[in-house]
């Protein structure tokens, strides 16, 4: 028996619904990061780590695997893509149970889609058109609870990008790593409106790069 070892990822958000359907979301700001080949990776990882040992194959929920991304990365102008397998011969579906699915969040009209990927991409609580949402965004921004969770979010995330560098035995890995998570963060945060001084004291680095890496993603943007 041949025993392979791959590399790891960490999955931006895993849910299940109340029929053990499973769902992975990933934001992706660069087409690069929503490659269709990644989809297929994600795929894998989440079945893998929903099988227990000994159970059936045909155990297996249904998996979704969701990219929200900045642009149309499919290039036919839609607001969403499903993707599933089929049998080329006979153009049937093939049911296993997987799906990809690619959301443009460009698109921001005034259909259900639409009106959540406006929200999404709301600084102000008081833009948003789901009460949801916006409570939520208020508790995250607005409280000492939502700020604390928030560097708890941060911390776990450095962790990870720690333990990864340790394996690998490299000490620049960690730091690069670690440094990499806290400015992915400090951009999610600046979209959702965060104070640049506010996310500095949750990623535990300096104001000054903080608003750094804010001007590079303004001057990438123009």
């Amino acid at each position: 028996m041949e025993q392979r070892q791959g590399r790891s990822a960490v999955l931006d958000c895993v849910a299940k619904d109340s029929s053990d359907n499973r769902f992975n979301v990933e934001v992706q700001q660069e087409n690069e990061g929503a490659s269709p080949k990644r989809a297929r990776y994600h795929s894998g990882l989440l079945d893998m780590n929903t099988l227990n040992p000994g159970e059936d194959f045909d155990s297996l929920p249904e998996a979704y695997i969701i990219f929200i991304t900045r642009d149309d990365t499919q290039g036919s102008g839609l607001p969403i893509y499903h993707i599933d397998r089929k049998i080329e011969e006979t153009q049937t579906s093939f049911h296993d149970g997987s799906h990809i699915i690619y959301v443009n969040s460009s698109i921001q009209d005034d259909t259900e889609l639409g009106r959540l990927m406006h929200d999404f991409h709301c600084r102000n609580a008081d833009d948003m058109t789901s009460i949801i949402l916006a409570e939520r965004m208020r508790q995250i921004k607005e409280t000492s609870k939502g700020v604390e969770e928030m560097c708890k979010e941060m911390e776990q995330i450095y962790n990870k990008g720690i333990e990864k560098g340790i394996e690998k035995g490299i000490e620049k890995g960690i730091e690069e790593g670690k440094m990499k998570k806290a400015k992915e963060m400090a951009l999610s945060f600046s979209h959702m409106g965060v104070p640049a001084e506010q996310i500095a004291e949750a990623a535990e680095v300096s104001v000054n790069l903080v608003q750094e890496w804010l001007s590079e993603k303004t001057g990438a943007a123009k």
